[in-house]
């Protein structure tokens, strides 16, 4: 027997054992028994075993070369270094399913063994709506995607991976995006759960707050390193081109921004019941609907899979989804009235609410400029594109505006704000924002879009810092050295000053995106040897060409050295790699040489034997702010999820000693007095 055929058992195995829990859950809650919902809860923890299983014996097969698995020989070879052979794993359709599959089988595990936290009434609706979810896929892998499909004649070495995924980031990127994408199947369970029940409170909102943090921090980092994958792989000389499947992965992690946003209202004022459902419900769609665009092959992206039937059955889940969730709401829409009304606009629940139009807004351009080709193609019969400029030209402008609600949303109150207190709070803000305005031109800044954006992250910037500093002073007076008090803070008050980490990384990661998005260089030149090119200040000359082969690889690269301010930054090898099996498909070798904030970007278009090449040059300044930004949120993210600390309290009339977490709504470290401000904060 081979290690395929005991992965097809297993997800047979698994998929009986998901159609049990589903069922025994439901009945379980119908009947009120709670010894069938203990038995739901481990009938998760057998799916997932056996899905675990049948993912070991996928990587197994890999490893030992079985290429009689039609997969198996698809997307390995011998000439493959083990963690490349071991990452082939997700690096093709079949098995990203699995990948797909098996992380949610790992979270709908962690849940059963933490379901103790969540409110009891919903625990086997969520059980239920998971594994009508896992159903859906096992059902997918055992019968039209599987990934244990065995060729009559094995063949003695398979075609290799594609030669783009044969990166490091091809190691954390795709795995980072798909468990992103499967994360979102929490969250929307418990709204399916809540839906049911009627428990539309807020304890459903509780109770998903970390789950939902989790699922936006690690779609944070599939699309951080997504855009760094781009940046080094693919040789256009930028990081994100709003390709079709770029902007899949985005729109999720816009909409569970907003419910980020949108919880906090509900939690304190009893309002957005309705947008928090909502939002929930886009963010669970449209990870599908991401899912359904990459494996349909209906649009032409770097990062699709080819056409393949399996497109279809996820464009009637997603269809499925959207009718019964629907279905729900609108029974439930009676039991969702605001509790309380905006008492003024100028108030945080009131910019909280103009963030979500503004994330909501720039969800739907985006969404719109990405299925507008298939729909012309429909409607039209004529495939008409949207590029790059449509998206700048509207979700540029909207981005700058969430940026500077960003910096006004920590200087508000709930309820209402005076206006004195307004313009108190916006002083130093606005001072920063003008001084920036006012010295750029000087420096040689004179695009008034680039001016203006940078101005709103000054302000921005300057609002959270100002806010930091407020706090640490408070802190500081009562005897604690500003180190201390910032740790303090950020440890008491983990939501409030984790936000604050997340609008900086972004403000930063908006800085990036201006700098190396207006004041870009790109030089072409044609060089022989001696030859040089001056690009912004940089010099670059240009020695030769010369080849190498290695066993599956042929690889040329030209030979250069670069200079700056006449002093000499080193040899740089830009090239060309030639796979077996993919010999049109070659794979750029890009030197990045980073000098400050600036980086100097090499690309060989073109070569003629040793004595000639084409060299494109791309200076791209504040590039790295990028990276640093999105570090930066990825640390504000994981401080929100963080769990807080328990403190231990004597309950003085048994003597016992009580674990009590520590209160979301504990008083400011800032007096109230003098901000007018609660201590509550929200992740962007």
């Amino acid at each position: 027997m081979h290690f395929s055929d005991i992965g097809n058992i297993a997800l047979i195995l698994a998929s009986g054992f998901a159609i049990y829990t589903g069922i025994v859950a439901v009945v379980g809650a119908i009947r009120n028994a709670p010894l069938l919902v203990i038995s739901a809860r481990r009938g998760v923890l057998v799916v997932a075993f056996f899905l675990l299983l049948a993912s070991a014996c996928l990587i197994v097969s890999f490893l030992t070369h079985d290429f009689g698995v039609s997969y198996v020989a698809q997307h390995s070879s011998l000439a493959m270094p083990w963690y490349f052979t071991t990452a082939a794993f997700y690096g093709g359709q079949e098995g990203s399913l699995l990948y797909w599959a098996l992380m949610l089988a790992v979270f709908s595990a962690i849940f059963s063994l933490t379901a103790k936290r969540a409110p009891a009434a919903i625990v086997p609706y969520v059980i239920a709506t998971l594994m009508g979810i896992q159903i859906f896929l096992l059902l997918m892998l055992s019968t039209v995607s599987s990934p244990f499909v065995r060729l009559p004649v094995a063949p003695q070495d398979g075609n290799g991976l594609n030669p783009l995924l044969m990166d490091p980031g091809m190691l954390v990127h795709p795995p980072m995006l798909l468990m992103g994408y499967m994360s979102f199947s929490l969250p929307f369970a418990f709204a399916v759960a809540a839906m049911i029940t009627g428990k539309l409170d807020s304890d459903w909102l509780r109770s998903i707050r970390r789950w939902t943090l989790a699922s936006w921090s690690i779609q944070t980092t599939g699309l951080i390193l997504g855009a760094w994958w781009a940046y080094h792989v693919l040789g256009w000389g930028g990081y994100w081109g709003w390709d079709p499947v770029e902007n899949a992965a985005l729109l999720p992690w816009l909409t569970a921004t907003a419910f980020l946003h949108s919880t906090m209202v509900q939690e304190r004022r009893g309002m957005l019941k309705v947008w928090n459902l909502v939002l929930v419900i886009a963010s669970f769609a449209l990870s599908i609907f991401g899912t359904f665009e990459v494996r349909s092959g209906i649009i032409s992206s770097v990062h699709s899979f080819a056409y393949s039937g399996v497109g279809a059955f996820f464009l009637v889940f997603l269809a499925i989804i959207i009718v019964f969730s629907t279905a729900l709401f609108i029974f439930r829409l009676p039991r969702l009235r605001p509790e309380q009304e905006f008492d003024s606009v100028v108030s945080r629940e009131g910019i909280f609410l103009v963030n979500n139009l503004l994330l909501v807004g720039i969800a739907f351009a985006t969404l719109w400029g990405t299925i507008f080709p298939l729909l012309s193609a429909a409607l039209l019969r004529q495939t008409m594109t949207v590029g790059p400029p449509f998206y700048n030209s509207v979700d540029g402008p909207l981005f700058v505006v969430l940026v500077l609600a960003m910096g006004v949303g920590p200087l508000l109150a709930w309820r209402r704000t005076s206006t004195r207190a307004l313009w108190h709070n916006l002083g130093i803000p606005a001072l920063a924002a003008a001084i920036c305005a006012a010295i750029l031109p000087l420096a040689g800044v004179h695009d008034i879009w680039a001016n203006v954006g940078f101005a709103v992250c000054s302000f921005t910037a300057a609002a959270i810092l100002y806010e930091l500093w407020r706090g640490m002073h408070v802190r500081h007076r009562h005897g604690e050295p500003y180190p201390t008090a910032l740790y303090m803070l950020i440890n008491r008050y983990r939501q409030r000053y984790g936000g604050y980490i997340v609008h900086l990384g972004l403000v930063l990661l908006a800085v990036g995106v201006i700098g190396s998005h207006f004041f870009q260089v790109q030089q072409d030149a044609v060089l022989t040897p001696g030859k040089e090119m001056n690009v912004a200040g940089y010099t670059l000359t240009f020695f030769g060409n010369y080849e190498e082969t290695y066993p599956g690889t042929d690889t040329v690269k030209s030979i250069l050295q670069i200079w700056s301010g006449g002093q000499l930054k080193g040899y740089i090898y830009p090239g060309r790699v030639f796979y077996q099996n993919f010999e049109n498909q070659p794979v750029s070798l890009i030197p990045i040489s980073t000098f400050g904030l600036t980086d100097v970007y090499v690309f060989l278009d073109d070569w003629k034997g040793t004595s000639q090449a084409t060299i494109r040059v791309f200076i791209n300044p504040l590039t790295s702010l990028v990276w640093y930004g999105g570090l930066l949120m990825l640390l504000g993210g994981i401080v929100c999820w963080w769990p807080e600390r328990r403190k231990q309290i004597m309950h003085r009339d048994v003597g016992v000693t009580l674990a009590v977490p520590r209160s979301p709504r504990s008083a400011s470290p800032t007096s109230p007095k003098t901000s007018g401000r609660n201590d509550e904060g929200v992740i962007a």
